[in-house]
Order: structure tokens, then sequence, then C-alpha cells
């Protein structure tokens, strides 16, 4: 009977000249080889920490192209209605003040024409912040372009009138003043938390609004007086919301110095 010898079998075959352990190495090395190919096709095993995953040491760092893609997406939230209509608003100053300058300043046709822009501008800041809350599209863009946009609207046309005679300066020193004033405040108390808009303030905006759009078209006769008593209701409400604002800013930020003091204290504690 014919066998081969225990030892041969481990030894190395005259045959094929390499040895029987290269050829298991080499099997085994096959299968690692396709399971690693496996894992790449098929997904990572069960229990696996997939590489490049986020908290790994030394692992390889996101794709560039994801980096990319979360850019864009980003990018692209600023472009959302209530922006644009806040941009909207910012390109109708320069064109506002074209009009109402046009020809002297004294063209009916212009000055209608100059009204329908700033009407424009008003309506679409009561739209803008509301669909912002509403539908959350709030960015930080619109944080800063809204209030800037409001008060170029209205500082374009408080000056316009005064430099042409029809608004007495001290007006719109008083109105101007005031909105830049308190802009500053709310930025000087932002750490102690928000000044919210009161109804005062609200109404304020509005009467701002009308009276404004008044003096912008040529009224005369009784519109003309109604106007003057417009404004006038316009500068009562800003110099009163005014000071509501100071009180409010005085209170918050004696209430955000009392809770930070207590907080050290209970720390020290």
């Amino acid at each position: 009977m014919t066998g081969v010898p225990a030892s041969a079998a481990g030894g190395t075959s005259s045959a094929n000249g390499a040895p029987a352990s290269a050829g298991s190495g080499a099997a085994s090395g096959g299968a690692s080889s396709g399971a690693m190919s496996g894992s790449v096709s098929g997904g990572t095993p069960s229990g696996a920490v997939p590489a490049g995953a986020s908290g790994v040491p030394g692992g390889p760092k996101p794709a560039r192209g994801a980096k990319v893609v979360a850019a864009a997406v980003n990018q692209a939230s600023v472009w959302n209605i209530a922006n644009l209509l806040t941009m909207l608003r910012l390109l109708l100053v320069p064109g506002f003040v074209a009009l109402m300058l046009a020809d002297g300043g004294y063209d009916p046709a212009m000055r209608s024409f100059a009204w329908a822009a700033f009407a424009i501008a008003m309506i679409t800041d009561l739209f803008d912040g509301h669909l912002a809350r509403t539908y959350d599209l709030v960015t930080d863009f619109g944080k800063i372009a809204d209030p800037i946009a409001d008060k170029a609207i209205m500082g374009a046309a408080l000056i316009c009138l005064s430099s042409l005679g029809d608004l007495p300066w001290w007006v719109t020193i008083v109105i101007l003043g005031r909105e830049l004033g308190i802009t500053l405040l709310r930025f000087l108390v932002i750490r102690y938390g928000v000044i919210p808009a009161s109804r005062g303030g609200k109404l304020k905006t509005l009467t701002q609004g009308v009276a404004v759009g008044m003096y912008v078209l040529a009224l005369t006769g009784w519109l003309a007086t109604l106007r003057f008593w417009v404004m006038a209701a316009a500068v009562v409400l800003t110099v009163l919301t005014g000071l509501d604002y100071v009180r409010q800013a005085i209170v918050l930020r004696r209430q955000g110095i009392a809770e930070r003091m207590a907080a050290s204290e209970e720390s020290e504690a």
C-alpha cells in the first residue's frame, strides 16, 4: 500500500518546489483579501467601528464633499423669502431717494412714485420678521440686515423731507436719535437679556410710517393739516416708547447683575 509519510506532508514538495505552508498561507491570504473586499462592498461587519467614524483617534477625516454639501445647505438657507424681502427693502432705499429728489423734489408724479416705494418697504417690514419667526427662517444675516433696512428707509425719508423743507429738522433728529439710541442700548444690555418689542413700539412704528408716507405725498388742504397731527402723535410715541425702553434696559441690567452675583455666591459656597 503506497502511503505518504506524515513528515513529507509537512515538508517541501519536490514537484512544486514550494512549502505546503506557503500554499495554506496563500489560501488564508486570499480568504483574508476576499473578506476585506467583501467588507468594502457589503458594508462593515457587525460590531465593527467604521473607518473614519468620529471619535476614533487618528481616523480619516470626513469626506471633503460632505463639507461642501453642508456649506451649500447653510448658504442656501440665507436665500429664504424673509431675507429676500429684507434685501428688497435695502434696494428700494436708493431708488426712493432718487424719486424724492427728482426735479427739485416737488414733482407730484415723482413724489407719488417715491411714496409707492416707501409703502412697499414698510409693508415688507411687516412681513419679513413674521415669516422668519413662523417658518423658522431666522438667520444671522436677517438679524443684522433687518434693523439696518428699517432704519435706512425711514432715515432716508426723514432726511429727504427735512432737506426739502417739508419737515422740521428737529423732528428728524428726535426720531432718528431715538432709533439709533435704542438700537445701541439693545446691544449694550444683550449680555443680560433681550428687550422685547412692546405694543407701544409697534404702534410707534405704524404711526411713523403713516405720518412719513403722508409727508412724502404732495398733500394740500385738510390732508396736509391731518398729516401734521399724525406726525405729532408719532413724535410723542417715539419719545414715550424710547423712555420705556430705557427703563426696561435698566431693570434688565439690574436683574442680570443680581443673578450673576447669586450664581457666584452659590458656586463659592
